[in-house]
This record gives C-alpha cells, sequence and structure tokens, in this order.
C-alpha cells in the first residue's frame, strides 16, 4: 500500500510563514514521489494554497485537507465550517476526531461519526483519529478505547467505510516529544486493522497512519511496521526539511 503522509498544522501559520513552508517543500520534492502527501491547514488559508499550487507545478501532488469539519450539512451554525465548503476549495481529505476537539471541543464518539458522514457524502476522505490517554493505557484500557472510538464510525458509515483513512494518535504522545515505541504502535495498528477487515471486504484499501509525535529521526522505524501505512505529522509538518525526511522514509517503505 502506498504510504500517506499527512501534516497537521494545527493553529499555526501566516500568510508569510506559509508562502515560506510551501516553498520550500516544493523546492525538496523529488521528481518521483512514491508516497502521498497532503497538508491540513487553518481554513483561512484555502485560498492562499491554492493560489500557490497554481503557481508552483511541484505542489501539484500536495494533496489539500482540513482539520475539522462540521456535522451538519449547512443552516444556524455560526462559526462552523461545512463539508461542501471544504469542497469548494478541493479539499481532498478532513481530520476528525483529533484527541484535541475530543479534550477541549468536548467531541463525543457519535459526533466524530456524523462529522465523518458529512465528509463522506462530498467525496471527502475523513482522517479518522482514535486514541488512549496515559491514564487509559495504563489502566490497559488501550484496545477497548480504540476499538470503540472506530465502532462508532463503522456503524454511522458502515456502507462506504473503506473510503475513510483512520489515525491512531495515542494521546500521551501527542506534542510531548514522547513517543510510542514502533512495537507499541504496531500492536495497536494490528488491532484497529481487524476490526476494519471484520467490517468490510475492502479493508485493504484503507491506511492506517501512525499520529504520535512522529518525526524525522523515528518516521522510518514506524513506518517499517506492517500495519502503519503512514503518518499524521503535527509539529514536524512545520519544518521543511524534517517533513521531507519524512516523505522520504515514506517512500523507502511504500
Amino acid at each position: 500500500m502506498t504510504k500517506l503522509i499527512a501534516g497537521n498544522w494545527k493553529m499555526n501559520g501566516n500568510l508569510a510563514a506559509n508562502e515560506t513552508l510551501l516553498s520550500a517543500l516544493a523546492s525538496g520534492l523529488p521528481q518521483a514521489l512514491s508516497c502521498e502527501v497532503a497538508v491540513c491547514i487553518p481554513a483561512p488559508y484555502f485560498a492562499q494554497f491554492q493560489a500557490l499550487a497554481a503557481t508552483t507545478p511541484a505542489l501539484a501532488v500536495v494533496a489539500l485537507g482540513a482539520q475539522d469539519v462540521s456535522s451538519q450539512p449547512a443552516g444556524a451554525f455560526t462559526g462552523e465550517v461545512s463539508a461542501a465548503m471544504l469542497k469548494d476549495f478541493a479539499c481532498r481529505y478532513a481530520i476528525v476526531g483529533h484527541s484535541e476537539r475530543r479534550q477541549y471541543h468536548g467531541e463525543t464518539d457519535a459526533l466524530v461519526a456524523a462529522k465523518a458522514q458529512q465528509a463522506l457524502a462530498v467525496g471527502i476522505t475523513p482522517i479518522v483519529c482514535v486514541g488512549e490517554t496515559l491514564a487509559e493505557r495504563e489502566a490497559g484500557q488501550t484496545t477497548e478505547v480504540v476499538k470503540r472510538q472506530l465502532a462508532a464510525v463503522i456503524h454511522a458509515n458502515g456502507h462506504c467505510i473503506s473510503e475513510i483513512v483512520v489515525a491512531y494518535e495515542p494521546v500521551w504522545a501527542i506534542g510531548t516529544g514522547r513517543t510510542a515505541s514502533p512495537e507499541q504502535a504496531q500492536e495497536v495498528h494490528a488491532v484497529l486493522r481487524a476490526q476494519l477487515k471484520a467490517a468490510t471486504s475492502h479493508s485493504d484499501r484503507i491506511s492506517i497512519l501512525y499520529g504520535g509525535s512522529m518525526n524525522a529521526a523515528n518516521a522510518a522505524q514506524l513506518l517499517a511496521q506492517p500495519d502503519i501505512d503512514g503518518g499524521l505529522i503535527g509539529g514536524a509538518a512545520l519544518k521543511a526539511t524534517d517533513f521531507l525526511a519524512i516523505m522520504a522514509a515514506g517512500s523507502k517503505t511504500a
């Protein structure tokens, strides 16, 4: 399976910094890239990305992604951004259920499933995030937690579940500098793979990304695991040299 390397800029960036970062990525992208690449950027900068991509041929291989999407198609939901609006900007991906959304905005499994449903309805691939907290891991609840989170999305989107991407992001390893060992990550990815196989005969289409502090130093080891199909990259996606190094690792293990 072709690896997917997706950068999540989170709430970072400005017009000048974005142009510098994207230009550096374009300059460093190899002619023959054997992994897929996406950047999930703040919504105010979609138009800037489109304009730069239109004048920078190298960026044509970089897909645009959103960091969230509304669970509603339209209406009186102030501050929300619908899937149809994301589609207007040719977004290919939308992150749903990131641990920061679950933690700081109280997003439930059911809400995450509804967001995935909205993305799928307009042809956007949801990157469905699942993961356990440190307390849950120490209590031996990792498998129970990730399976529950994914089950909600499968239940709501069963007929088209093979069109999603899953990202395992241990909450204790996000932005902390701590990373699950390749063996720890692989163990959870294998659980998710089995759950997806039980849900659809097309599970081989579903990429499962690792999203807990993957960086230039540990990417190759993580991406070499049999059930890790790419990475959802946070801090390292804001540094062109690091993000390019992770892409290179993804290309080698594709």
